[in-house]
């Protein structure tokens, strides 16, 4: 693929000098040192998959899982919705790409979401037969529904809408069942360490203070995959879990790898809302598989907000649900909006929605009676580590999966629910190129780092991080917003302004991380002016053909980002959304 240079590696368009990010973490020496032979970072879908089919495929090979936390509690558990597929009779892979491509809006690529939709069925059937229980029709079969974007019902559902956890219950279970599979809990994964070829050798990490294997260490491997999660912790408001830091994004760019769409950031239309309450950190989630059944979005006076406004109304795509909540919002002078499931019935809503309901009913608001208040929260990043359709990225011996890559299947848009058919599928990918052949690195070469603060961001501005995100680079952005935010990131965390002293340890790690992510994110949509997908700019309110390619971001040695461009391949979709001819 072709690609053109945009900018000085200082200077994004249109922004002023950003700041010098770190190449390496400031952090003590590794004290300790494992060895396997793929390391795995990350436990939601996409990292628990791809460690068991790793082993599936090379039955010999020492797999060490590494999650930051405790083994359940990444993105994948709050999945509510469910998992796409075309499993039903009158739906075809066809469909499901030709929906994927039109919610992308001209960014996916083509071929990534072929795989995605020809090889997601065997997937989910696989995930069945390893013990997942999916809800059932009353003949035995998979129940389906559909949500935002979907022209079928094609959402396969565990527990009404429990999904997430029903996975992750089952994908852990097999994963306990493997001995040969090791797991390092409340683990923080630093950086990458490399040959000195530059090809992937093990990472550095920092374990918290569990177990014997406390403090930083190492880990040597001959290939390290990636499945970190999102970024939405930059934001204030987010229904991202607090381990969603951007760690592995921030790694990879430290690492020299490509980022892409990092631009494309999902708001989700209707996280809880509880009126007269701050909203900060992880929000309560209601599943858009509720307007999948009829719930309607409506305003304080009973209006619907959605009405005329898409061909799919509250069904539409979750950028036009957003932007278009946001105006109204704007325009009423209101932090919330409703959504009006009352009239589906008290036996569908119990049914349907039991975790939404119990959730509702704990901040006082009966969904069967009342209607529930929403507002938008940042949701799932559709950019990340760039990689091919094997999970490569363009560190030799480094792989990445799920939200913290960025496969090609999402575009400027994540259609809903593809998210852990994503996972399922490109983690067994990775697998399956690692079954040709593992890479055999050399010794890591030692980075040169001030193992002090040098580097390091201060942990206490991390509320002032998350503020002028949402302010200048959330649902809507102008070059004069995202100018403030650039100027204000240059400032938040950098001890040499603030005078603080930086302990290296996991707050200042995240922080990091958290800056680092942010300082690209805002680099990248300050360069794309125009509004594609879940890219709403205010100054350049339309999609312009000249922009149909991505935004790739990299980091020298220095800290500099460079921003290049690439166009994107013809995906066969016209701008008004319909296939032209025959699907890709």
């Amino acid at each position: 693929m072709t690609s053109t240079h945009l900018a000085t590696p200082a200077a994004p368009v249109g922004l002023p000098s950003l700041p010098v990010l770190p190449a390496r973490l400031g952090a003590p020496r590794a004290g300790w040192t494992r060895h396997a032979d793929v390391v795995v970072i990350g436990s939601g879908v996409a990292g628990l998959t791809a460690a068991q089919r790793v082993r599936a495929q090379l039955p010999t090979s020492r797999v060490l899982l590494v999650t930051k936390a405790l083994l359940d509690m990444g993105s994948t558990r709050w999945a509510q919705g469910g998992i796409a597929a075309a499993l039903a009779a009158e739906d075809s892979p066809d469909d499901h790409l030709r929906d994927t491509l039109v919610a992308g809006v001209g960014l996916c690529d083509p071929a990534a979401v072929r795989v995605l939709v020809t090889e997601g069925p065997a997937r989910v059937r696989e995930l069945a037969a390893l013990g997942a229980r999916f809800d059932l029709t009353a003949a035995g079969e998979l129940s389906l529904t559909r949500e935002g974007g979907h022209l079928r019902d094609r959402i396969v559902h565990a527990g009404g809408d429990a999904t997430g956890l029903e996975v992750e219950r089952a994908l852990i279970a097999a994963l306990l069942a493997d001995d040969g599979i090791d797991v390092i809990e409340h683990a923080l994964v630093l950086d990458l360490l490399v040959d000195a070829d530059g090809q992937a050798a093990g990472v550095t990490l920092h374990v918290l203070g569990e177990g014997t294997r406390d403090g930083v260490g190492a880990v040597l491997a001959r290939a390290v995959i990636l499945a970190t999660g999102g970024m939405g912790q930059i934001y204030a408001s987010t229904t991202n879990p607090s381990v969603s830091t951007g760690d592995g994004v921030a790694l990879a760019l430290r690492a020299g790898a490509v980022i892409a769409d990092l631009e494309f950031v999902q708001f989700h239309p209707t996280a809880l809302r509880i009126p007269g309450v701050a909203s900060a950190g992880q929000q309560p989630l209601i599943s858009e598989a509720m307007r999948g059944e009829g719930a309607l979005l409506v305003d304080a006076a009973g209006e619907r907000v959605m009405s005329g406004v898409h061909p799919l109304e509250d069904l539409a795509p979750r950028d036009v649900v957003a932007k278009q909540m946001s105006r109204v919002m704007g325009a009423q002078g209101v932090d919330h909006l409703f959504l009006d499931a009352r009239h589906l019935g008290e036996e569908t809503i119990l049914r349907r929605f039991p975790t939404i309901t119990a959730r509702c009913r704990e901040h006082g608001i009966d969904p069967v009676t009342q209607p529930i208040p929403v507002a938008p929260a940042a949701h799932y990043a559709s950019g990340g580590v760039r990689t091919d359709t094997q999970g490569r990225t363009s560190v030799p011996g480094l792989y990445a999966c799920g939200e913290a890559a960025c496969t090609g299947v999402h575009g400027a848009n994540r259609l809903a629910s593809n998210s852990l058919l994503e996972g399922l599928v490109f983690a067994a990918r990775i697998a399956d190129d690692l079954a040709g052949g593992l890479p055999s690195p050399g010794a890591p070469v030692e980075a040169v780092v001030d193992r002090g603060s040098a580097g390091l961001a201060d942990p206490a501005e991390r509320v002032e991080l998350e503020r002028v995100m949402t302010e200048g680079a959330g649902v809507l952005r102008s070059a004069p917003s995202l100018l403030t935010t650039a100027k204000a990131l240059a400032d938040v965390g950098d001890v040499r302004l603030t005078g603080a002293t930086v302990a290296a340890g996991p707050e200042a790690w995240e922080m990091t991380n958290l800056r680092t992510v942010a300082t690209a994110l805002v680099a990248a949509a300050a360069t794309r002016t125009e509004t594609r997908g879940s890219h709403w700019r205010e100054d350049f309110a339309d999609a312009d053909d000249a922009w149909r390619g991505h935004l790739l971001l990299r980091m020298d040695p220095d800290g500099l980002l460079d921003v290049t461009y690439a166009p994107a391949p013809p995906d066969g979709v016209t701008a008004g959304g319909a296939a032209e001819g025959k699907a890709p």
